[in-house]
């Protein structure tokens, strides 16, 4: 399998760009694409449509390729991976709906590959990518607390420049600000792996959950979650006029490790607060 990179800042240079990493007869069958919300999505998803290469697709805050940070930018991974071998979902799904939409990728994913792996990224400001992980096991029949015949899932929220109002996935001929896109790949044929890092270190003392609905927490330690943040950070909520949930910036420096029995830590943000119930 090869695999070329490219980027631009229209969809014209990503044609040019396109057109010059086929010239030698490269012929990709799958685009892993990452783009700002100011690029011309529809654009580029009918280029790569027309030249019969599948997309995996999201916009980001920020894209990364070859060691360098671009803003407002398109970059891609093409590859020529064997059609057969790999497959694309693309599900609208909500809050309320997630596992339910991801047990379907889960079940898609076994009935595909005996050892299927799954890279996803879900559009959605305020949804949580917890219910995904949960119901693609759920799909493939593997309880979420045991470790035997580990899945293989990779992924992340697709962002907007770090506006915080509408994010996107799209694949050929479909995008939406609400679903999940998900390229499962046959791990018997193609080996799927990697890391992640985030480089923080927790310090403090712990608080315990004591209040919580879905990805909403009330209360830590019996006390409300906003206060708890505002008060041991020592940071300040800005209100934006009369809104009730309002965006909490200062949090994206700070943040949390998050404990669960029997699991690994994990790093979350609060990215949004309820100045009036004082909710995270």
């Amino acid at each position: 399998m090869k695999g070329k990179s490219i980027k631009g800042k229209s969809a014209e240079e990503i044609k040019t760009a396109l057109a010059e990493s086929m010239a030698d007869g490269f012929k990709p069958t799958l685009a892993i694409v990452f783009l700002s919300v100011k690029q011309d999505r529809e654009a580029i998803s009918r280029l790569l449509d027309e030249k019969g290469i599948q997309i995996f697709g999201a916009t980001t805050a920020g894209e990364f390729i070859d060691g360098e940070i671009e803003e407002g930018s398109t970059v891609m991974l093409l590859l020529d991976m064997n059609p057969a071998y790999f497959k694309l979902e693309f599900l609208e799904t909500s809050q309320e709906t997630a596992v339910e939409d991801a047990t379907k990728l889960g079940i898609s994913g076994k009935e595909s590959f005996i050892k299927p792996a799954f890279i996803i990224a879900n559009s959605g400001v305020s949804l949580d990518g917890e219910p995904f992980i949960e119901g693609i096991l759920q799909g493939f029949g593997k309880p979420s607390s045991s470790t035997d015949g580990e899945v293989t899932i990779f992924g992340g929220k697709a962002g907007d420049d770090l506006a915080l109002e509408s994010t996107f996935v799209f694949t050929n001929g479909k995008s939406s600000d609400t679903a999940l896109v998900a390229l499962i790949i046959d791990e018997d044929k193609i080996n799927v792996s990697g890391i992640a890092t985030c480089g923080w270190q927790a310090i403090g003392t712990t608080k315990t959950v004591t209040k919580s609905e879905g990805n909403i927490v009330y209360t830590l330690d019996d006390k409300p979650a906003l206060d708890m943040l505002l008060n041991y950070l020592g940071v300040e909520l800005k209100l934006d006029g009369d809104k009730e949930v309002v965006t909490f910036l200062s949090s994206w420096y700070y943040p949390l490790q998050v404990e669960h029995e029997n699991t690994d830590p994990v790093i979350r943000t609060a990215m949004f607060a309820n100045r009036e119930d004082r909710s995270l």
